[in-house]
């Protein structure tokens, strides 16, 4: 991963978030908005920053493909083509319902991902003008200083369990195999902000069920280059380009083994 290239990504990054995203946030009428499925939003600035991110990745990597949340949406046979060949996973705005109801957290999400391996990752808060990167094998970095995951320190471990697209019957059990062994807190709704707060020792760990690759491929390798863990509830490891659900990410390799411990026994 060369540095004219993460460096690109990032300037990409910062100037469509400048000119596309930040002037529609708290600046969007209902028509700019629409709902894809049940609390699963759209706006305006979603579609016109993905076709921006787009464009300007085709001419950083030529040779990859680019395969965008809201492509897919409206191509869903798309998502079947992610873990095939070089590509760009691109998330214009993560936290769409946030950033719709004029809100933060969200974020914008890229990962370069070659074979079904995530080979690159950016994070980019436009609000904080926070950028996390990670490259295979070679780290994670936060505003280009290097960050090392590290446990909240909590008596109990803080966890951010994302229950929203769960099973009824799951989503019972998991809450009563954490009562009194985990601190439960409220979600950001955004994992572009979800897999910062676990670097840096806000939460211990996250649980999330659905996995789509623009949601979770930049934050998973940003955290397991940041020495955090990322894994299904098996212990197998996440790769994008496969069928499966269920995901936990820790702040340690240690944390990760209690949670699952204590959700799964």
């Amino acid at each position: 991963m060369s540095p004219s290239l993460t460096a690109s990504v990032a300037d990409l990054m910062r100037s469509v978030a400048a000119t596309i995203i930040l002037p529609r946030y708290r600046n969007l009428s209902s028509e700019e908005i629409e709902e894809k499925a049940k609390d699963d939003l759209v706006t305006i600035a979603d579609k016109e920053s993905e076709l921006a991110l787009a464009e300007g990745l085709a001419t950083i990597l030529p040779e990859a493909r680019i395969v965008g949340e809201e492509a897919c949406a409206a191509t869903p046979a798309l998502l079947d083509t992610v873990g095939e060949g070089l590509c760009w996973i691109v998330d214009p705005i993560d936290g769409t319902g946030n950033f719709a109801a004029g809100r933060p957290p969200f974020g914008v999400m890229i990962a370069l991902v070659d074979g079904g391996e995530i080979v690159a990752g950016w994070i980019y808060d436009p609000l904080a003008r926070r950028l996390c990167h990670a490259a295979r094998n070679r780290g994670a970095t936060l505003n280009g200083e290097p960050l090392h995951a590290r446990e909240s320190g909590e008596a109990l471990p803080i966890a951010g369990i994302s229950t929203l697209f769960l099973p009824g019957e799951e989503r019972e059990t998991l809450t009563r195999r954490a009562e009194g062994r985990l601190r439960m807190v409220d979600i950001p709704r955004c994992a572009a902000e979800q897999y910062p707060r676990i670097a840096l020792g806000v939460n211990d760990f996250a649980l999330f069920h659905r996995t789509l690759p623009w949601d979770h491929a930049a934050g998973a390798l940003l955290l397991s280059e940041a020495g955090g863990c990322v894994a299904r509830y098996d212990g197998s490891p996440y790769r994008v380009g496969t069928a499966e659900t269920g995901m936990i990410a820790a702040a340690s390799p240690a944390m990760w083994d209690k949670a699952a411990e204590i959700l799964f026994g």
